[in-house]
């Protein structure tokens, strides 16, 4: 259905969190979702003439050392090739259309030149070639990129700056409809909810275990020191949002902020799945504070309505970037064994496990290729840098229906579903994200993602 038009706000300043002075740049040459602009190939919009679509067009990005290759998700075939200097990252922007690059500097919107419009009751859908465009939002450290309900909450670990978005309009200048900086310089996540409610994570460099929840009026509603190492989010269905702690989760919901303890003294969870078809939440679980390089076999379900922590059982490990959720809500986990892993979240059974690739082992650094997990468009997505390919898998049937090799070796995944943007709809995994759409760094300075 048509998107509602929806209030910007002007951005609000938070007295009690420390006022933020400046304003991040918003670079010319801003993105546009109109097709008459982008069929007449307007320099500003677009590097070539848009073509309408019978349907939405789904494409991956997948980041690689260089640049960022464009995918057609039905095909698997490359749409483009965009050079890009140092280690990228990728974030969904909200708008069905652009990803966000956390780039040196700050976040840069990337056009995957596949969008909807909206007309009465029906739709018009749009093609066109993928660019980096000019709009940037400055950040010293870009962190976490959280979508929801229409907002994207970016986080700034170099400054604590806490930019809120609309997401309609993240690609061009009238995006900003809320700004805050925290007391202090940490990495850290905010979540704005529908009723302009925002969660935020405070701390410093050396530690973090604060959260705090702010009304559209800027009040307290709730408040929390009880989240050591607090890292990542995921929101579930009813809006309830998950943080990870080293000893459990913090879960906000119903106006306030319950802790769920590990059944560890240190049971840490750093990165999160949420799904708006499923009150759980999936998490990772580690166990072990020393550990360079813990390899988990088991995952976390956090029940947000009752509360509770459930640990799962996988035949192998998994990475930062091996969370994901179906369609339906399945919880899905990709193995070092090379399997899709699909779990119940309801009852924590192990449903299925989905040969995908071969076997792989977890680099040693972080920022190293691995094989990641993309959940878009009724499709779940399964990258393999040692054979520099990715495969495309039906869930429902259990099966791959589509495998291509790449040439380059694939690091991050992300994508836009090229449809118009349903209210409600979160982008990205992330959510991780970590989306997933959340990761980020962890106490012994590793990006945490762990």
């Amino acid at each position: 259905m048509p998107s509602p038009t929806r209030h910007r706000p002007s951005a609000r300043r938070l007295p009690a969190l420390g006022l933020a002075l400046s304003v991040p740049a918003v670079l010319a040459g801003c993105a546009t979702a109109d097709p008459a602009a982008d069929a007449a190939g307007s320099p500003e919009t677009t590097s070539g003439p848009a073509t309408e679509a019978p349907a939405p067009t789904p494409r991956l990005a997948l980041t690689y050392d260089g640049g960022v290759v464009v995918l057609d998700a039905q095909t698997l075939d490359q749409v483009a090739d965009l050079p890009l200097d140092g280690f990228t990252r990728l974030n969904p922007a909200g708008d069905g259309r652009h990803l966000l690059a956390s780039t040196t500097g700050g976040f840069r919107a990337l056009d995957l030149g596949a969008w909807g419009e909206a007309h009465g009751d029906h739709h018009h859908y749009w093609r066109a070639e993928p660019r980096l465009t000019d709009v940037a939002y400055d950040a010293q450290e870009p962190g976490h990129v959280v979508v929801h309900e229409g907002r994207t909450a970016l986080f700034d670990d170099g400054t604590g700056r806490v930019t809120v978005l609309d997401a309609a309009h993240v690609a061009d200048g009238e995006a900003r409809v809320r700004e805050l900086t925290t007391p202090s310089a940490h990495h850290g996540v905010a979540v704005a909810l529908a009723d302009d409610t925002l969660v935020v994570t405070e701390g410093t460099e050396e530690s973090r275990s604060g959260v705090r929840v702010l009304d559209s009026d800027d009040h307290e509603v709730a408040a929390s020191d009880a989240c050591p190492g607090v890292h990542g989010e995921a929101v579930a269905a009813d809006e309830a949002v998950v943080l990870g702690c080293e000893d459990g989760v913090l879960v906000y919901a119903g106006g306030e902020l319950t802790k769920v303890a590990a059944p560890d003294a240190y049971g840490r969870i750093g990165n999160q799945a949420g799904s708006a078809a499923s009150p759980v939440v999936l998490g990772d679980y580690k166990v072990d504070p020393d550990a360079e390089l813990e390899r988990p076999t088991r995952v976390s379900l956090v029940d947000t309505r009752t509360a509770t922590l459930t640990l799962v059982d996988l035949p192998a490990s998994y990475t930062f970037r091996s969370l994901a959720r179906g369609d339906d809500g399945e919880a899905l986990v990709l193995g070092t064994d090379g399997a899709l892993h699909v779990v119940d979240p309801e009852s924590g059974a192990v449903e299925a496990s989905i040969p995908v690739i071969d076997a792989w082992e977890e680099p040693a650094e972080w920022q190293e290729p691995r094989p990641a997990v993309l959940a878009l468009d009724g499709s779940v997505y399964v990258t393999d840098p040692a054979t520099r390919s990715v495969h495309a898998v039906d869930v429902e049937s259990r099966s791959v229906w589509k495998s291509a090799t790449l040439d380059v070796v694939p690091n991050e995944i992300s994508g836009v579903p090229g449809g118009a943007e349903e209210p409600g709809h979160d982008s990205g995994h992330d959510s991780g994200h970590d989306s997933g759409h959340g990761e980020g760094h962890d106490e012994h300075g590793a990006h945490e993602h762990d």
